[in-house]
């Protein structure tokens, strides 16, 4: 496993962020945080119980061994000998070494929305990639999401990611059109 720790700055609305791997200490929070409608109606994965909790954070792991997925927890750093607070994930899915291009994703638990966690986090994992995986050929990051899914397209704009094609609906994994955005690594 890789040791990487991404800090984010404060915005006005919330404390700075840290990204770090999941640990298997993250899942009880996890099945909290998935009984979200809205959190499960955006993702393709479904957390129902702590066996599941364990599940979900073992392959994120799994990616990281396998160097193809990297999958972050977002979360504020406690403060006074509290506890971290879990707000979000991030991951970068890369296909191959070598490849050109990635794809992005991300999620926020639902108290955490609206205080610019997605943007910051996302901004923080764009930064991570195109540095880590440069040498490696990395010039273009992909962002997808459903049309009807405006909060998704909003922090893809605040970090650049501009809309680059419609996606035709392929239920029923993806019933509805979507919006591929993407990014070019600055030079």
């Amino acid at each position: 496993m890789v040791a990487v720790r991404l800090r984010t700055s404060a915005a006005p609305s919330a404390p700075a962020l840290l990204l770090r791997p999941w640990h298997p200490t993250d899942a009880d929070g996890l099945v909290e945080l998935h009984r979200d409608g809205a959190l499960r109606r955006w993702t393709s994965s479904t957390v129902d119980d702590a066996v599941g909790a364990a599940r979900w954070v073992r392959e994120q792991r799994k990616g990281w061994e396998a160097g193809n997925r990297f999958g972050l927890a977002v979360v504020e750093p406690g403060t006074s000998g509290n506890g971290e607070r879990l707000v979000g994930h991030v991951v970068l899915k890369r296909p191959a070494s070598g490849s050109p291009s990635a794809e992005v994703g991300y999620w926020t638990a639902a108290h955490a929305r609206g205080r610019g966690v997605a943007p910051r986090a996302l901004q923080a994992l764009t930064d991570w990639a195109f540095t880590t995986f440069a040498d490696d050929g990395l010039e273009r990051l992909e962002l997808l999401h459903q049309v009807d899914n405006t909060a998704s397209c909003r922090v893809a704009q605040k970090c650049r990611y501009e809309l680059s094609t419609l996606l035709p609906a392929a239920p029923p994994e993806f019933p509805l059109d979507g919006h591929l955005h993407a990014r070019m690594r600055d030079v």
